[in-house]
Order: structure tokens, then C-alpha cells, then sequence
């Protein structure tokens, strides 16, 4: 065989390779590519869904560098450059906003992970099938009630006239006189972070509980030969057993650390403690519709969009560098 047409082989060899997927091993080509029309098919509402309403609006973005004004047609707006961000960053209230935010956010998340962690061990320690699925049912019951529901059932609760947190404390003799729960900013943030929990940690535990099921039942048995104890399984087995799935849901949440929510501070908070109640979306409502200035209100959601972008890959980048399960 001379040395031309063995080098055509090799090339063509290469390229065949290259088209060869890494991850799954399959052959990338059109031929494939006809093999799977019905998925193909299939996918292209979803494809059309997440390009008209996740990227087609990006081109509103430019309004954070314009003084928009709704009246004037797109071409004849006023470009000012970053001047909307330069006041966005410069406005004491937005840096109020921000802390809120943060705040709200960070304690929703380690509330709602050690809470849905907790509850989903508590649960697989129950042997007796119907108490089990009745306390999971009733856990992730909430989840499926609206904000506006939730908020009612939260507000009622802590009212000063028969709310039943209130009655309760005074029953316990822990408090003499009722407390306005809702008039107070020092409360706002734990109430936010209970109703968090109390509404998501039934929905959150499924995940977990799926996590612990694919653990091999080999490695229990195995530690109760050894003598081990209930909480020493958990410890050695159950934990390190769903550590892949609480870093990746970890990378996801780190990801909405500027997402602290808008329903409930929106509806239980008021004028006493619009300090402490203020998060990002509430701003941008505020600024973008109440108040019309909308440049500075997409300004303030582009920081947002941008900052949770970069948390999200540095999260995943620590986690890989720990060896740990990452997103990519």
C-alpha cells in the first residue's frame, strides 16, 4: 500500500473519530440525526419555547443603557450609557435592596437544605409504609398552595387577635403580651425563612429520598453485622450517599442567591418593615412600573441576571476542583 493512500485512511480514520460524540459514544451525522425524527420532532416546541420567551426578550437589555421612554419609537431613544448603573449602584436604597436579598436568600437556603436533608433521614428510618407516605404527603402538601394562599395562612397565624402562634407562646408562658410579628423588620427575615421551609421542605425531601433509594441496601446490612446503630448508618452511609445530589442541588441554589422571592414579601410586607421586606424583584417592580423607569429597573435585573451567572460557574468550578459532581 503506498504512503498516499495509507495517509487518506488515517485522515479519514481521524475524521470519523472526530464526529464521534465523547459522552455518549454515537456517531454525530446527519444519518443519525434522520434515525431519531420523532425526538427531534419532539424537542422543537420546547427548542421555540426557551428561544421566544428566554432569548428573544434579551434584546430589551438595551433599555438599561437608554432613558427609555414608552412614547418614543426604539430608534429615537436617548442612549446614555452606563449612567442607569452608576446611579443603580450609587442609590442607597438599591444597596438596602441587596442586602435584603442576600440575606433572605442565604437563610432560605441553608434552612430549606438542612430542613428537606433532615426530614428525608427521619423518614427512611420509618419502617411502617402508611405512617411514612401520610407524613410525606402532608409535608409536600403545602408546595402545591399559591403564594397568595400561603401568605394568607402566614399572615392569620401570626395575628395578634387569636393567631396561633401567639396563643400558643402565651400558653407556654413564653410571652405575656402578643407580639406584632408582621410590624416588626427584626422578625421579617426568620419569618420568611420559616414559611420557606414550611411550604418547600415536603417538595425538597423527595429529591433526597430519591437520592438515599439508589444507595446500595448491601452497605446497611453490611453495617449492622458490624454492630452499627441507626445513627451511625446515617453518618457513614446515608450521607455520604446523597453528597453527590446536595452539591449539585448547592451549585442550582447558589445560582438563585439573588432570588429570594416576591410573593411573600410582596404580600406580607408593609410599611413598618419595607426595610428589611425589599428584595431585587420588588425594586424592579417599584422602579419599572410604579415609578415608569424602566431603564434602571432592567439595569438592576441585568445585575442579577449576570451575578448568578457568575456564581453559578464558580461554584461549579470549585466543585470540580474538590472533585466533587459538577454541572458541566
Amino acid at each position: 500500500m503506498s504512503d498516499a493512500v495509507l495517509d487518506k485512511q488515517v485522515k479519514k480514520q481521524k475524521t470519523r473519530k472526530s464526529k464521534i460524540d465523547p459522552e455518549i459514544g454515537v456517531e454525530l451525522s446527519w444519518k443519525t440525526l434522520k434515525t431519531q425524527k420523532q425526538l427531534i420532532f419532539m424537542s422543537v416546541p420546547i427548542a421555540l419555547y426557551l428561544i421566544i420567551f428566554n432569548y428573544v426578550p434579551i434584546w430589551g437589555w438595551l433599555m438599561a443603557f437608554q432613558n427609555y421612554r414608552p412614547a418614543v419609537s426604539f430608534g429615537q431613544q436617548e442612549w446614555v450609557g452606563l449612567q442607569q448603573f452608576k446611579f443603580l449602584f450609587s442609590d442607597d436604597t438599591f444597596m438596602l435592596v441587596l442586602r435584603n436579598t442576600i440575606a433572605m436568600s442565604f437563610i432560605n437556603l441553608v434552612l430549606g437544605t438542612v430542613t428537606a436533608i433532615g426530614l428525608a433521614l427521619l423518614l427512611n428510618e420509618i419502617k411502617l409504609k402508611f405512617f411514612k407516605r401520610a407524613v410525606q404527603s402532608i409535608s409536600y402538601l403545602p408546595h402545591f398552595l399559591s403564594m397568595v394562599i400561603a401568605a394568607g395562612i402566614v399572615s392569620t397565624s401570626l395575628s395578634i387577635d387569636g393567631g396561633i402562634v401567639n396563643v400558643v407562646l402565651m400558653k407556654l408562658h413564653l410571652i405575656k403580651d402578643p407580639i406584632m410579628w408582621l410590624s416588626e423588620g427584626k422578625y421579617f427575615w426568620g419569618i420568611i425563612g420559616a414559611s420557606n421551609v414550611w411550604k418547600e421542605v415536603g417538595w425538597g425531601t423527595i429529591i433526597y429520598l430519591a437520592a438515599i433509594t439508589s444507595i446500595d441496601p448491601s452497605l446497611y446490612e453490611a453495617a449492622s453485622i458490624d454492630g452499627a446503630k441507626r445513627f451511625q448508618k446515617m453518618r457513614y452511609i446515608t450521607l455520604p450517599g446523597i453528597k453527590a445530589t446536595f452539591v449539585i442541588l448547592l451549585i442550582m441554589n447558589i445560582g438563585h442567591i439573588l432570588d429570594a422571592g416576591f410573593e411573600l414579601q410582596y404580600l406580607l410586607g408593609n410599611g413598618l418593615t419595607v426595610d428589611y421586606s425589599q428584595t431585587i424583584d420588588i425594586f424592579v417592580v417599584k422602579y419599572g412600573l410604579a415609578m415608569g423607569n424602566y431603564s434602571l429597573a432592567t439595569a438592576a435585573g441585568i445585575f442579577k441576571t449576570i451575578v448568578s451567572v457568575i456564581l453559578v460557574l464558580i461554584a461549579n468550578n470549585v466543585a470540580k476542583r474538590l472533585g466533587e459532581e459538577r454541572l458541566l
